[in-house]
């Protein structure tokens, strides 16, 4: 046998109704096998969904979490080697001339891989951003070879999933996030990136994705790459130095966590308790064109 065994080839999904959610068939040499494969499974280094949902002695959605948490510490790995390398040819427009960037597919196709992966159970649905039109055209061969490159590399690099995909698994990948959702079922929820301005000046900006469960929200995981641990304040007295990169979590009926992007014991967080608004915290949207800011001022001042 050999000892590095090549990387599987994942050219394109299967229609969702398939065996009822997205499969793949897998190549190991240039034949394709008859039959379609699951991808392989690996332990993955920072989070893994061990525990079903409603399984004895686990809280509630407990896999669907740590499938979340897995998802977008992937996606947020991608988005902060494309902020550190931000080219204009990395900025397609859409239809409504708002900028969405290479990290925006790129973090929808990992965090589509990752919850396939991971959640065993049930139909896959999920409502995101993005879809794959545009980079079908002639004039994005480039912008969509960059896209692959880029996923394929993270994927390496997190090293949970010994796999390779196509341009065409890559643009399967988008399109699994065309669903309508609705009131019934299950339905994942997805901001690829959240705060688009400030990804590309090199700011905040956040990896949003979240659980619907027969209408109602069940579970959020958010991912901030550029925000510092230290800014949540010292939880438990534990100091995080100059760490960067924190996931927020919750669960109905848990509560909520923060821990590192690089997977940290988790910590409870909640609102604190302040009887004088005088000494509560205000905050507002950064970008003037989401709030008034003449309003909230008068607002904190009042």
């Amino acid at each position: 046998l050999a000892r590095n065994p090549p990387r599987a080839r994942l050219p394109y999904p299967l229609p969702s109704h398939h065996l009822g959610r997205p499969t793949y068939r897998r190549f190991a040499s240039s034949a394709p096998l008859r039959s379609p494969l699951w991808w392989p499974r690996q332990a993955p280094p920072l989070f893994s969904a061990r525990a079903m949902s409603g399984s004895a002695g686990s809280p509630p959605y407990a896999a669907e979490l740590a499938a979340a948490k897995k998802a977008v510490a992937l996606a947020a790995r991608l988005c902060q080697t494309v902020q550190q390398e931000i080219l204009q040819s990395d900025i397609q427009s859409k239809a409504d001339k708002s900028p969405v960037t290479v990290a925006d597919y790129g973090s929808q196709v990992l965090v589509s891989l990752a919850l396939n992966m991971e959640v065993t159970s049930g139909s896959f649905s999920m409502v995101a951003e993005e879809d794959s039109e545009d980079l079908r055209k002639d004039s994005a061969e480039e912008i969509l070879e960059h896209i692959t490159d880029l996923v394929n590399e993270t994927l390496a690099e997190d090293g949970s999933y010994n796999i390779t995909l196509s341009k065409e698994g890559i643009l399967s990948a988008i399109d699994t996030g065309k669903s309508e959702g609705g009131p019934s079922g299950r339905h994942w929820v997805l901001d690829p990136i959240d705060g688009t301005k400030g990804f590309l000046r090199g700011g905040q900006y956040a990896i949003a994705l979240a659980l619907l469960d027969e209408g109602k929200v069940v579970l959020g995981v958010l991912g901030c790459p550029n925000l510092p641990l230290a800014s949540i304040s010292n939880l438990n007295g534990s100091s995080s130095g100059d760490q960067m990169g924190a996931l927020f979590s919750a669960t109905v009926g848990c509560g909520a966590e923060v821990e590192s992007l690089e997977g940290s014991p988790p910590q409870k967080i909640s609102v604190c308790t302040i009887d004088n608004p005088v000494n509560a915290s205000f905050f507002e949207s950064y970008e003037g064109a989401h709030t008034m800011h003449d309003l909230t001022g008068s607002i904190a001042e009042v």
